[in-house]
């Protein structure tokens, strides 16, 4: 339990099933030609969860000194995992994600893919040993990663299989894939933010320099609310243009997309202690699951 809790097995589900969702729900066989067999596939989702998990390990690992004010009751390394054991582990998780990479860029025909592996890998040890330390940089990294956990499907799944004849179907897909990829970059982004907000007093000791640090909890809590705001004006732009014909797909938005980051940018404008942005950063996390969900829309849209 202690090994699960250490790569964040809820956060690994949850990028399986994002995954799952793309192929099997956002992405219509009947419309669309898909390059990975369901083996292969499942190799691509175990791939990323490994690199992942690999993230997570290092990063904590150089966050022992943080995590020891901010979450002194989470305290895996050191406590019921040794740092030596913590290392051998990260090694092993990103070695076999990025052997499963190689395997897989060569599978699909397109060797140059996997460079996407090795620079995510690489991103994430750079990440938790220095980026995280600098002001936006970090956030603005680790959002990128989660934004890619979603494009790597299209990229692996869409591009190998492009033809002159399917160039049009396959191009809008991986579009709408992107559409959410971003979708995911901007919500995490704010929850990144959120994130500071809470461990401000650990990354003030460790002399780091977040943005929380630098502008203080009240003033970037303002920042977050304005980001609010202005994905909550992305999105309604995007169903008045792509889905106004489309009353379910809109009700869908309205009531478990946008409902609930009007509440979260109300509450971001209110919060002044760690419980408040808390629960701020669980309602982001909900929000980035409802938005996910909305996949399955597709389907009945195609």
């Amino acid at each position: 339990m202690n090994l699960l809790n250490l790569i964040r097995w809820k956060n690994l589900l949850m990028i399986a099933v994002v995954q799952l969702l793309i192929k099997y729900a956002l992405f219509p066989t009947f419309i669309i030609d898909t390059t990975l067999s369901p083996l292969n596939f499942f190799l691509l989702i175990i791939a990323t969860v490994s690199i992942a998990a690999g993230g997570y390990i290092i990063n904590d690992i150089y966050d022992i000194e943080t995590d020891t004010i901010n979450k002194p009751n989470k305290i895996i390394i050191g406590k019921k995992i040794t740092e030596s054991t913590a290392n051998k582990l990260y090694i092993l998780f990103t070695f076999i994600g990025v052997c499963l990479g190689f395997y897989l860029s060569h599978k699909v025909g397109k060797p140059p893919f996997f460079g996407l592996f090795v620079i995510i890998a690489a991103a994430l040890y750079v990440y938790a040993s220095y980026l995280k330390q600098i002001a936006i940089a970090g956030n603005i990294i680790v959002s990128i990663l989660v934004a890619l956990s979603l494009l790597i499907v299209g990229i692996f799944e869409l591009i190998p299989a492009m033809t002159i004849q399917n160039e049009t179907v396959q191009s809008t897909m991986l579009e709408i894939l992107t559409d959410f990829a971003v979708f995911a970059f901007l919500i995490n982004f704010i929850r990144e933010i959120v994130k500071d907000i809470q461990d401000v007093d650990g990354d003030h000791k460790a002399g780091m320099q977040t943005l929380p640090i630098l502008f203080g909890k009240t003033r970037t809590s303002k920042v977050t609310m304005v980001l609010t705001l202005i994905t909550i004006a992305i999105i309604l732009y995007y169903i008045t243009t792509f889905l106004y014909m489309h009353v379910g797909a809109i009700a869908y938005f309205l009531i478990a997309v946008i409902g609930p980051l009007i509440y979260i940018s109300i509450k971001m404008f209110t919060a002044e202690n760690n419980a408040q942005f808390k629960h701020i950063s669980l309602m982001l996390k909900i929000v980035m699951i409802t938005g996910m969900l909305s996949m399955v829309l597709y389907r009945l849209i195609f």
